[in-house]
């Protein structure tokens, strides 16, 4: 009989609950859990096909160590002996801050608490930093300037409440969806956008202001200094409960703060500016949401603080629908923040002061404290290239495809003594560089708790026995520990992760008289009963208290004298500026349907058809006078390296600036991995890298032809060998993989047809290789002049049992007679394509939900549904048109 579970979804940092129904033959069904708090029971495309993801598809499965240029099966005391001798080894003979953990925003608080009390109390380094250092890290030094603390003073009820909702690097709607949901139906509520880019977020708002690409500090500076010359402070709080208020107005009044200068600087229309600005002074209940389109950037620190003071001089926070909100981009992001997974940070919001570092050191009764802040993300794998640290262990995630100027992380792990690398996946890019491979327990495996943008600590269940030889991330550093020093024994025996949670929930009141806002006192003793019913719990939640609403709705902050502090933000320029050899601004980002580097969403094939492909968004007139066609391959370079990947010409980006999404890998598109292109500089104090900005240059491929290559998914024969320059990209469907590929030298086709025409008078090369009744393989190829038959009816033939003659006689050609496609799917959730939704527009249906009645787009998730307001917007233009 199946087996419901309610538990947290793996993705964003909204932390959605999910019921999720799971058979004995480990088929999952997943629904929205109503009863939670975060979401009410809505799902967005990644969450609805979580089923689709829980199969042991290219799972590692047991432990594996490198073996010449392979890697052989290994048990695991084979594997852990040699993980704790290689560590011993490095930091006896070159001390602990030769080794580092680099870890995720995707692990657990347990693994992330494990691995530091492991690293800053036992082994004494702080060398453990995350791959939320890549997005949340300027936000957490913003609010520590600011609050004291790294508190995040809203909550989701906030994002109702308010009468301006402000988006500042946030595009919501594609990568928060169902935050979104929440208010997209509010009537009365003023959106106003604040992107470089037109994403779906800015389209769908009241008010879009366009800047240029590192002008967010100037803007918020420019309101600051605009309500203090309107005198439109909330005096009594700035008063009683801020400091710092004369030296920011006096740092604000160095510079030309009128609304024209500010325009100006921001490339954008002063009425657009000075409506922005006057909506936020008259609205008093106003939420401003940042997320990693401020965060990422050499001024990230300062773009937060920023918009924070802006809420303090306004009095605009622990209100409900009044407050500054970071919002988090991974599902225990602030989990991990919570127990000292930034290299900066001790566990449970403490520092590297003297008097942290001993309470710290005599609550976990261990033989070393790390004595200073480790290094972070950037710096760290600098130190693996220069051979300063010796040995990494990177759990949970991919940094060959997530940290910028990846060719340099390759370099690094290339030369590193041991590479230990802990993921649920057996071929990443990362995991490939490893000399020692573990299999670690996956989202429905793992058991333990995370913490979504709110501070909602919620439960991860486990749902079905571990596969194969996995286990848990916790479970592995343990192990490791007590292999290391059987002195360590007692303080990592630990059986169950309530054992793990309860270490944790100790060190939160430890000697905490109330100055640490984060006390997990209510969780104290709770029994293996408990935690496994733990229910959604907001904190603080300290012993014999209701657990917290809203922070500072009582002027508290966590500073000595408990007044917010008003930093001076400062408006630079970008570390790199562009130049004559780089005239462009690269921005790399996300797309709606796939999650980090596509380890789990790849293996949905409802995900992979939004955005099958990495896409370079590049402005009409850049590509009008670059000689780059709409839909055709374009070649991005940058200091750092270069990516090719197929042009969309649109006026969603500002002329001279470019965008190209980060997901894609080794596996999916070599050609078209952005990250490797990212340069390096970061913010000064976040340590965060400077993603959105990246001096560029681009040109045409000029690809003389194309084509496609479709396999079935199950397909074990050799893999296709490609010629140097011939560009692939390869995209997962129900049935079959699609290699689209491209190429400038002629095309040589090596594969065994069944069938097969090679038509001499327009060069179009059609191969179809049958086996037992079913389709094998399918290869077209074209000069680039002509087109290409649509995909989706030979993918769908390859689950077909057996091709009756008139499928047969139609695969030549690449689809029935009389049959068309869907075009581009826009509702993953649905699969409903652009060419139904325009077909259904023209037949009358004029609304989102008139839409949604007749093809069902928009009806589950409805992700999708500011790109069929967008529709409507196209029909509705052309109608005007004909009509004039």
């Amino acid at each position: 009989m199946p087996v419901t579970t309610k538990t947290t979804c793996p993705y964003c940092g909204v932390g959605c609950g999910v019921k999720a129904e799971l058979s004995p033959d480990r088929r999952l069904k997943v629904k929205g859990d109503i009863t939670h708090p975060a979401n009410h029971g809505r799902l967005c495309s990644k969450g609805t096909a979580l089923g689709a993801t829980f199969g042991l598809e290219g799972r590692i499965l047991e432990p594996k160590m490198r073996n010449g240029d392979g890697f052989r099966s290994a048990t695991w005391d084979e594997a852990l002996d040699a993980v704790a001798q290689k560590f011993n080894a490095v930091i006896d003979e070159h001390g602990p801050d030769a080794v580092a953990f680099y870890v995720s925003g995707q692990l657990l608080t347990e693994d992330y608490y494990a691995v530091n009390k492991l690293a800053k109390g036992y082994i004494g380094t702080a060398n453990v930093d995350t791959n939320s250092r890549l997005c949340m890290s300027s936000a957490v030094a913003a609010h520590k300037q600011a609050f004291g603390a790294d508190l995040v003073p809203a909550i989701y009820d906030d994002l109702t409440e308010a009468d301006l909702l402000i988006f500042s690097g946030h595009n919501a709607a594609w990568t928060h969806p169902v935050l979104y949901r929440r208010i997209e139906t509010l009537q009365d509520q003023i959106r106003v956008c604040i992107d470089p880019r037109r994403t779906d977020t800015a389209k769908n708002a009241d008010l879009h202001l366009m800047i240029k690409p590192q002008t967010d500090v100037r803007l918020w500076n420019g309101l600051c200094a605009h309500l203090i010359a309107r005198d439109a402070l909330d005096h009594d709080f700035v008063d009683r409960h801020t400091s710092g208020f004369s030296r920011l107005m006096a740092a604000l009044s160095a510079d030309d703060q009128s609304v024209e200068a500010v325009a100006e600087d921001c490339g954008i229309a002063v009425a657009d500016l000075k409506r922005f600005y006057d909506l936020f002074l008259h609205t008093e209940k106003t939420v401003s949401l940042f997320s990693q389109g401020s965060n990422q950037s050499t001024q990230g620190v300062h773009k937060g603080l920023a918009l924070i003071n802006a809420h303090l001089l306004s009095g605009k926070i622990g209100k409900p629908g009044a407050a500054p909100f970071s919002i988090t981009g991974q599902p225990n992001a602030m989990g991990g923040r919570e127990v000292g997974g930034l290299a900066n940070m001790l566990a449970a919001h403490m520092d590297f002061d003297d008097a942290s570092k001993a309470r710290v050191q005599r609550y976990w009764d261990s033989p070393a404290i790390a004595p200073k802040p480790g290094l972070k993300a950037v710096d760290m794998f600098e130190a693996v290239r220069s051979g300063k640290i010796k040995a990494i262990w990177i759990m949970a995630t991919n940094p060959m495809v997530s940290m910028p100027d990846t060719n340099r992380i390759r370099e690094a792990l290339e030369i590193c003594e041991m590479v230990v690398v802990s993921d649920v996946i057996a071929r990443t890019d990362t995991m490939e560089m490893a000399h020692i491979q573990l299999p670690a327990a996956a989202w429905g495996e793992k058991d333990g708790t995370v913490t979504n943008s709110e501070r909602m600590i919620s439960r991860q269940r486990r749902m079905t026995t571990l596969p194969g030889d996995v286990r848990p991330d916790w479970a592995i550093i343990a192990d490791v520990a007590r292999r290391m020093n059987s002195a360590w024994d007692k303080a990592f025996s630990w059986r169950t992760p309530n054992d793990v949670f309860q270490d944790y929930v100790g060190l939160t009141t430890f000697e905490n008289n109330g100055s640490r806002f984060l006390d997990l006192g209510g969780f104290a003793g709770l029994d293996n009963a408990g935690f496994d019913s733990l229910t959604p719990t907001r904190w603080p939640y300290a012993k014999g208290k209701q657990p917290a609403g809203r922070l500072f709705g009582d002027g508290r902050f966590a500073t000595p004298d408990g007044r917010a502090r008003l930093i001076p933000p400062v408006a630079k320029a970008p570390a790199n500026l562009p130049t004559e050899d780089f005239p462009f601004s690269l921005n790399s980002a996300r797309v709606r349907d796939h999650w980090h580097t596509m380890t789990r969403t790849a293996l949905a094939p409802e995900l992979n058809r939004h955005t099958s492909e990495p896409v370079l968004d590049i402005h009409p007139k850049d590509a009008r006078r670059l000689g780059i066609a709409d839909g055709r391959l374009a070649r991005v370079t940058t200091p750092y390296g270069e990516a090719i990947a197929k042009a969309r010409v649109t006026d969603d980006v500002r002329e001279g600036n470019l965008h190209l999404p980060m997901h894609w890998t080794k596996q999916f598109a070599p050609f078209g991995r952005s990250n490797q292109l990212i340069n390096p500089a970061v913010d000064p104090t976040s340590g965060q890298p400077e993603f959105k900005h990246t001096p560029a240059q681009v040109e045409a491929f000029h690809e003389t032809w194309h084509g496609f290559l479709l396999l079935p998914r199950d397909f074990d024969g050799d893999g296709p060998q490609w010629s140097a320059d011939t560009v692939w990209r390869r995209t997962a469907h129900a049935f079959a993989d699609c290699i689209e590929i491209a190429g400038v030298a002629p095309f040589e086709s090596q594969m065994d047809a069944t069938v097969m025409l090679d038509d001499i008078g327009t060069g179009v090369t059609r191969r179809v290789n049958i086996e037992d009744g079913r389709l094998n393989r399918v290869l077209f190829v074209a000069p680039i002049r002509k087109r290409l038959p649509s995909r989706e009816w030979l993918l769908e033939r390859f689950g077909d049992m057996g091709l009756d003659a008139k499928d047969r006689a139609a695969l030549l050609i690449g689809r029935l007679p009389g049959v068309q496609d869907k075009g581009r799917i826009i509702c993953a959730c649905r699969n409903v394509g652009e060419k139904t939704i325009q077909t259904a527009i023209a037949d009358g249906a004029l609304t989102v939900e008139a839409i949604g009645q007749t093809t069902t787009a928009g009806t589950s998730c409805g992700s999708c549904k500011g790109e069929l307001k967008q529709y409507l917007l196209i029909h509705s233009a052309k109608e005007s048109q004909h009509a004039a």
